[in-house]
């Protein structure tokens, strides 16, 4: 049945886009069973995301351009991971040469990751987004996503006003992917709200792990909370509508938007 080829072919596709993300947290998993010395396990996994890095520039599954956005999201990861950390939101408990104010620096490869999983599924689906709004009041609402995770700290947390925002800007929006040459669509609110569940499934997997540790797991591993899920959605949504609009002020061939009318 054309459906069920249709499903196996966007599971294919979708694990073709996960590579980054998938080698970087089955090192995370398997480096727990590692011995700490003569190399600690953070330094390990720096240099085997770095290594990873390259061999996805040499073989061409990114563009350079693809890595140019993956570096900025390193950056805004790093960011984001040197002011949580030191404000006691989670830890990373082990010591490592390659740790800056309490944070090791492969930390940025995981926003990376999740940057080059969009990327890719920009150019694999062929991704059209309909009744997109302007770029300006897309990159509003990615700014005071991303300010939100910073000064909720100091005055109130708007995490759930800034959902209702996101719907009420997004809700005429479609994403369209094509599969062998048929068009499917989804609402782009729903597409954020998938990833987000899926990065919150691996969080919880890499925390078992001990990848990194939240205060509540420092007595012994529990489940992420749920209300991780919703940082997660809003960290997607700064993640898509940057690789969005740098392609569309590019003016990317493999990406059409259509503007809101």
């Amino acid at each position: 049945m054309k459906a069920i080829r249709h499903l196996i072919r966007f599971t294919y596709i979708e694990a073709i886009c996960c590579v980054f993300p998938v080698m970087i947290f089955a090192a995370l998993a398997l480096s727990r069973y590692l011995p700490t010395e003569p190399v600690a396990r953070y330094d390990l996994l720096l240099l085997w995301c770095i290594l990873v890095q390259i061999v996805l520039l040499v073989t061409r599954y990114e563009t350079m351009e693809e890595f140019k956005l993956i570096l900025l999201f390193h950056v805004i990861g790093l960011a984001l991971e040197l002011f949580k950390v030191n404000v006691g939101s989670w830890s990373y408990p082990e010591d490592a040469l390659t740790k800056v104010a309490g944070v090791p620096l492969y930390a940025g490869f995981m926003y990376a990751s999740v940057a080059s999983y969009v990327c890719q599924a920009f150019r694999r689906f062929h991704l059209r987004f309909i009744a997109f709004p302007p770029p300006w009041l897309a990159i509003s609402v990615g700014s005071l996503v991303y300010l939100n995770f910073f000064t909720h700290h100091w005055i109130f947390d708007a995490r759930w006003l800034l959902m209702v925002l996101v719907v009420l800007v997004f809700y005429k929006s479609w994403v369209h992917f094509t599969i062998e040459q048929t068009i499917y669509r989804m609402p782009l609110v729903l597409s954020f709200l998938l990833i987000a569940f899926f990065i919150w499934i691996a969080e919880n997997i890499v925390t078992f792990f001990k990848g990194w540790v939240y205060p509540h797991q420092e007595g012994g591993w529990a489940v992420v909370d749920l209300g991780k899920l919703s940082s997660w959605f809003l960290l997607v949504i700064i993640t898509v509508l940057i690789v969005i609009v740098a392609k569309y002020k590019r003016q990317d061939p493999a990406v059409e938007i259509q503007q809101r009318t």
